[in-house]
């Protein structure tokens, strides 16, 4: 039986995030919801670390109803470049239950 696929990250925005303008960012936070929404995902949670961590300015959760449902939004952060404004720490996992 499938179960969701959950993201765990940690991020922070590159220098290049920063050269953008507020249009431009705007535009591409709007792709990037648009990108989770096609591919079935959610965050419940998006946090901001920018208190507590000078590595991290902040980190979130996605939840994903498959694995081929993370690659396809993988494959668009790449078409979007994404990570060329974003530097993370991810790791994928799925729910834990006690037996």
């Amino acid at each position: 039986m499938a179960q969701p696929i959950y993201k765990v990250f940690l991020g922070k925005f590159t220098e290049a995030w920063h050269r953008l303008s507020k249009a431009e960012q705007d535009s591409l936070s709007a792709q990037l919801e648009a990108a989770l929404v096609k591919v079935g995902g959610k965050r419940p949670i998006l946090c901001d670390s920018s208190w507590a961590s000078e590595q991290w300015q902040g980190f979130g959760v996605e939840e994903f109803p498959s694995i081929e449902a993370v690659q396809e939004h993988t494959k668009i952060l790449n078409d979007l470049n994404w990570f060329r404004y974003f530097n993370s720490l991810t790791t994928l996992g799925t729910e834990y239950k006690e037996a």
